[in-house]
């Protein structure tokens, strides 16, 4: 075994997060590491690199017992990270972030090989599929571009393990198939992988073996060619969960928003399609086919330098999001922790964000009121909390993206838009989350969802409006709706002969 981990233990201010959990893989091994949020995943994994340190157990690495007291010890011992949550410093250039404390210099001099770690940050970055300067500032690209950036960070290590921590969350299908020839070509070649995602497809796909986490425990392993989707949701969440995603039995209404023609320069162009009262419309297409940035000029995020939007066939100007919340529109961004939370404020505060107008009087916050909204939306979402005061920094990622959409569903919304809105959220979650739509459209909300995960597109969506490098290639129907289809225009294709 290249790695064992046996009785980990760890309390936070006396509340046990893993209870005596063991964990072995051995060298050459994609070993899946699953879990609810919350299920002690990252925690078990953030022991083993020495950010935490456990209150009991032993760990041994390569045949070699060992405790890390510094992430570097454990970088030192061929151990990479890949984190959830991004460690990219957005004010360095693409090749600062890549070289950030393994720069290349001048002999003892402090003098940079400056073009030299350009050269080599574009030729590994090509190799994972992202053609970027090396130049560019990290903080004026995508999420998704700096999760690749993240990835061959770590990629440049020369590690032995590598540990990814949801490393698909902001990729596209394309650039998951990348980054799997990669792992695979590494397996090939020794390299042994800890792979914690919520994607199933990409568990079945890629890993060799699973362990299975839930509140802290050790609950058990399977050869992945030995088990079936149910089987792993069931040990996750200790039930049989039902259907993945929800039928949907309501018949839409009458048109509640339309756009036509809508146009910003070098993001998108001519984009045109209507949502009805009750529906869900998709969009799909790979990273910087435009997809965010449509819906971000809907909310008013970005200006939109030509086009028409209708509401309920009214024409309304939209300048801001100020003017979109007016209007009754809503908005869960792609980056719930940049864009969609104050994590260092409260879950009441950030529930409360978006509802002032129908929680104050003459200006003041009326606590009666604030209270009450935040149990109704909690309780209606099903938020795992300790109180109202509780940071959302200190959730999970499946109950803090609850909190987000708790704080739009605050306002009553007639339009919600939801973009990548299961990202980073485990299984069980995503259900919830799914359900929470299907009711929204029975009440007559109209939903517009972006979304990388295409089964989530086919299942969710009555209407899918699939984009190419800023245009809008096709707009399938729930029939005609498959995966083939949906990359097929996703990619830049003409007619569909299937």
């Amino acid at each position: 075994m290249i790695i064992q981990m046996e009785g980990i233990s760890k309390a936070f201010s006396g509340n046990m997060v893993l209870k005596s959990v063991s964990f072995a893989m051995e060298k050459g091994e994609i070993h899946a590491l699953m879990g609810e949020n919350g299920a002690g995943k990252s925690t078990l994994m953030k022991i083993l690199t020495g950010i935490y340190t456990k209150d009991e157990g032993t760990i041994k690495v390569k045949g070699k017992k060992v405790d890390y007291k510094t992430p570097k010890e454990a970088e030192n011992d061929g151990i990479a990270v890949i984190h959830q949550e991004l460690n990219i410093l957005p004010e360095l250039t693409v090749a600062e972030n890549l070289f950030l404390g393994k720069e290349l210099t001048l002999g003892k001099t402090a003098w940079l090989k400056t073009k030299e770690m350009n050269r080599i940050a574009e030729e590994k970055l090509q190799q994972l599929g992202l053609q970027v300067k090396a130049t560019e500032r990290t903080g004026n690209l995508s999420v998704g571009k700096q999760q690749i950036i993240e990835i061959a960070r770590a990629l440049m290590t020369n590690a032995d393990i590598i540990i990814m921590d949801e490393p698909t969350a902001a990729l596209t299908e394309r650039e998951i198939d990348t980054l799997f020839t990669m792992i695979r070509d590494l397996k090939r070649k020794g390299v042994s992988f800890i792979y914690i995602s919520h994607r199933m497809e990409e568990i079945f796909s890629l890993c060799d073996r699973v362990t299975v986490l839930r509140d802290g425990e050790y609950v058990g392993e399977k050869n992945v060619p030995e088990t079936n989707f149910d089987e792993i949701v069931s040990m996750m969440v200790g039930r049989k969960l039902g259907n993945r995603f929800p039928e949907l039995t309501n018949s839409p209404g009458d048109i509640k928003l339309e756009i036509q023609n809508l146009t910003r320069s070098g993001e998108f162009e001519n984009i045109s399609f209507s949502v009805r009262a009750g529906e869900i419309v998709g969009i799909a297409g790979l990273m910087g086919a435009g997809r965010s940035e449509v819906v971000e000029s809907l909310f008013g995020y970005r200006k939109l330098e030509s086009g028409k939007v209708f509401i309920d066939r009214k024409e309304v100007r939209i300048h801001n999001p100020t003017d979109a919340i007016n209007l009754g529109i809503g908005l869960i961004t792609e980056d719930r922790k940049s864009k969609g939370l104050i994590t260092e404020f409260s879950i009441r505060n950030n529930i409360s964000l978006a509802n002032l107008s129908t929680i104050s009087s003459s200006g003041w916050i009326v606590n009666s009121k604030e209270i009450a909204l935040y149990e109704r939306l909690v309780k209606r979402l099903a938020v795992v909390t300790s109180g109202p005061e509780q940071k959302v920094k200190s959730l999970s990622g499946g109950n803090q993206q609850k909190v987000v959409i708790g704080k739009w569903l605050g306002t009553s919304p007639r339009i919600l838009i939801l973009d990548e809105p299961t990202r980073g959220v485990d299984v069980g979650a995503k259900v919830e989350i799914y359900t929470i739509m299907k009711e929204l459209a029975e009440q007559g909300v109209a939903i517009i969802m972006v979304s990388s995960e295409l089964p989530e597109v086919i299942g969710m969506s009555s209407r899918v409006v699939v984009m190419f490098e800023g245009k809008q290639r096709a707009i399938l129907e729930r029939k005609e709706l498959s995966e083939e289809r949906i990359m097929h225009y996703a990619t830049g294709g003409d007619m569909y002969v299937g």
